[in-house]
C-alpha cells in the first residue's frame, strides 16, 4: 500500500463549481448553466473506439417536435466537421436527445454542439476509446451526488483535468427523497431544494428530478468535458433497492414497486448519455469497454437484475446478543445472489475473451471483506468508547460491568449486509473466476461516501485483486453518521482492525483518479473542503497503487 501525503492544495475563491471546461463555458469565472434552449446542458457518454453517445434535452415551449441540428468536428471552430445530422425530440422521451454517433477514429478527441433554430448549445469534447498497444488510461470516478446536501464541486474540480479518457459514475446520480428527506438540513440555505418537493414515484416525478440535477453548473462542466460512463445505484429508484422490492418503498401508498422502478429506469435511459443494451428490459444496463489492450471495463449491474432481499441484522440478535453463526450461515447461503446467473456468466465471458492487461469491475458497492465488531456495527458503542473500553480491559479487567463485557464478548461480523459482504458466495464466484482465469482484478466501488482502499482475499486467504472506493461527490460520510468520532479517529480505527483494508478517509467530498500502465494501477484520491459554500479547497489527498501478475495482486508502497 501507498500513502503519499496531502501534496497540493489550491484555492478556489469564489469559483465554487465553476471549473467548466467546456470553450463555451469557460467565459465566466464564476459558475454559469448552459442557457435556453440548451439549460440542460450537454453531455457525450460510452465512448466506443468507433462511436460514442452525444445527448442534450430541448427546452422549447410550444414546439411539440423540436428538430435539432447536431455536428461532430475535430476542431473548436468547427471547420473540420466529420458527423452531422438532424434529431426529431418529442415528449414521449421528454423532450432529450440522444445520438448513437458512428464512423469515427480510435483514440480522438472531438469537438461536438447542437442547434435548435437560430440557437446553439455550448461547444462541448469528448474523446474515443484507444485500440491496439495503449500505454496509459485514465479515468475519474464518482458516485453518491445528492443535490440538497451540497454543491457539485468534484464534478468540476475533474472537469478542469485535460487527460481524462472518460468519467465513471458509480450511482446514486440522483436521489429520490422529498424536501426534509436524507441530507437536505441545509438544502433551503443553499438555494438547492429539490424538485418535485415530494418523494419520486411517477415518471414525472424522476424526469423533474434529472431535470434539476441537470442544471447544476459542476454536472454540466463535467459531461461537456469529458465522456461519462454511468451506472445506477438504489437511489435512482429508491433507498436499498433489490429484484422485487426496495426498502424506500411502501406498495399500499406507492403501488406497485414495478411501475416505480420502471418509471425510474425510462427517466434514467432518457437522461442519461448511456447506450441501451436491451431495450425490451431496461434494467440490463451491464456492459464493457475495451481501452486498447490495456485495460478492460466491465459496467455492472447489482440492483436491480439479481439481488437478494438484504439481510437485517436485527433478525440475528436474541438475549445474547447477535448470533453471529446464524448470520454468517444466511449470508453464506448459494441462494443470495449479487449478478445473478447470467450476468455472472457474461462477466466471465468477458474477462476470458479480454487480453487486457487490468480487468476493472464498475460496480456499485464495497467488494473487500470487511468485520468489526457488532457493538459498533450496530452503533451500540463509539469507536473511541470502544478503544477507551478495550484499554479499561487490558489494564483494569477486575472493573469490567457486566454491560461492558457484553460489548466486548459480541463477535465481529460484517459492517453491512447490503454491501459484497452480505452475499458471500456471489463474491467467492466473482474471486474464483478472477483467479481461475488468472486476471489482475481492480474493482471500483462508491455507495458509502467515504474513500477507501482494500485487498481482495478470498475465503481461502488467496489474494484475487484489489479495491479503490470513491468518496461521494456531496452525500454526508461517517464525519456524519459518527458523530462521536472524530474523522481521523474512525480513519484509522479502521485501517488498523480491519485485515485487509489499507487505506480510509472518512470526513470529506471528492472523486478519485484512477490511473492504469502496463506497470502499475494507482487511484489517487482528491478531497473538497466543503460541499457546504461555493468557496472551498481542493486537496491531492493519498495515492496507492498495485502491480500486475499472480504474486503482487495487492496494495504497494508507492515507489
Amino acid at each position: 500500500m501507498t500513502t503519499s501525503p496531502t501534496s497540493r492544495r489550491k484555492f478556489i475563491g469564489t469559483l465554487g463549481a465553476a471549473a467548466l471546461a467546456a470553450p463555451a463555458l469557460l467565459s465566466s469565472s464564476t459558475a454559469q448553466a448552459a442557457a435556453a434552449p440548451f439549460v440542460h446542458g450537454i453531455a457525450s457518454g460510452d465512448p466506443l473506439a468507433r462511436r460514442v453517445i452525444l445527448w442534450t434535452r430541448i427546452t422549447a415551449p410550444g414546439d411539440a417536435q423540436p428538430r435539432v441540428f447536431w455536428e461532430v468536428a475535430t476542431d473548436a471552430a468547427f471547420s473540420r466537421v466529420v458527423r452531422s445530422g438532424l434529431f426529431r425530440t418529442n415528449a414521449t422521451r421528454d423532450f432529450t436527445v440522444k445520438i448513437d454517433v458512428d464512423g469515427l477514429r480510435p483514440d480522438t478527441r472531438y469537438h461536438y454542439r447542437f442547434t435548435y433554430g437560430s440557437q446553439r448549445s455550448p461547444v462541448g469534447r469528448t474523446r474515443t476509446l484507444p485500440e491496439g498497444a495503449v500505454d496509459q488510461v485514465k479515468l475519474a470516478v464518482f458516485s453518491c451526488s445528492n443535490f440538497p446536501a451540497g454543491y457539485f464541486h468534484a464534478y468540476a474540480e475533474a472537469a478542469r483535468m485535460d487527460d481524462l479518457h472518460a468519467a465513471l459514475h458509480l450511482g446514486d446520480y440522483i436521489y429520490e427523497y422529498g424536501r426534509g428527506g436524507y441530507a437536505t438540513d441545509d438544502a433551503a440555505a443553499l438555494g438547492r431544494e429539490v424538485l418535485p418537493a415530494g418523494e419520486c414515484i411517477t415518471l414525472a416525478d424522476y424526469r423533474t428530478r434529472h431535470a434539476l440535477y441537470r442544471g447544476d453548473p459542476g454536472l454540466q462542466a463535467l459531461t461537456a468535458a469529458v465522456p461519462l460512463i454511468a451506472v445506477w445505484d438504489d437511489h435512482e429508484v429508491c433507498n436499498n433497492t433489490f429484484v422485487s422490492g426496495a426498502a424506500n418503498h411502501t406498495p399500499a401508498t406507492e403501488g406497485p414497486y414495478a411501475d416505480r422502478r420502471a418509471a425510474a429506469l425510462k427517466a434514467y435511459h432518457e437522461w442519461l448519455p448511456v447506450r441501451t443494451p436491451d431495450t425490451a428490459d431496461l434494467r440490463r444496463i451491464y456492459r464493457s469497454f475495451d481501452f486498447g489492450d490495456l485495460l478492460s471495463l466491465h459496467m455492472l449491474e447489482t440492483r436491480l437484475l439479481a439481488r437478494t432481499e438484504q439481510l437485517a441484522f436485527g433478525d440475528f440478535v436474541g438475549p445474547d446478543g447477535i448470533d453471529a453463526d446464524a448470520l454468517r450461515a444466511a449470508i453464506g447461503a448459494d441462494s443470495r445472489q449479487m449478478l445473478g446467473s447470467v450476468q455472472q456468466a457474461w462477466l466471465e465471458q468477458q474477462m476470458a475473451d479480454s487480453t487486457a492487461t487490468w480487468q476493472v469491475l464498475g460496480q456499485q458497492v464495497l467488494m473487500a471483506r470487511a468485520e468489526i465488531p457488532a457493538a459498533i456495527a450496530l452503533d451500540q458503542i463509539s469507536i473511541s468508547n470502544w478503544m477507551a473500553l478495550n484499554d479499561k480491559a487490558a489494564t483494569q479487567p477486575d472493573a469490567l460491568t457486566r454491560a461492558e463485557r457484553y460489548i466486548l464478548g459480541q463477535p465481529s461480523i460484517p459492517r453491512s449486509t447490503d454491501a459484497w459482504g452480505g452475499y458471500e458466495a456471489a463474491r467467492e464466484a466473482v474471486y474464483a473466476a478472477a483467479r481461475r482465469l488468472d486476471k489482475n482484478l481492480v474493482v471500483v466501488a462508491g455507495d458509502t461516501h467515504n474513500a477507501w482502499a482494500s485487498d481482495l482475499v478470498d475465503a481461502a486467504g488467496n489474494r484475487i485483486g484489489v479495491e479503490f472506493a470513491t468518496p461521494g461527490v456531496s452525500s454526508p460520510g461517517m464525519e456524519v453518521s459518527r458523530r462521536t468520532d472524530a474523522p481521523e479517529v474512525v480513519a484509522q480505527w479502521m485501517v488498523d482492525n480491519i485485515p485487509d483494508l489499507k487505506y480510509a478517509e472518512t470526513g470529506h467530498r471528492g472523486f478519485m483518479v484512477l490511473t492504469a500502465t502496463r506497470d502499475e494501477c494507482r487511484s489517487t484520491w482528491y478531497f473538497v473542503s466543503t460541499v457546504k459554500s461555493r468557496q472551498y479547497t481542493l486537496s491531492e489527498g493519498a495515492t496507492v497503487r498495485t502491480l500486475p501478475g499472480s504474486a503482487q495482486r495487492a496494495l504497494l508502497p508507492l515507489a
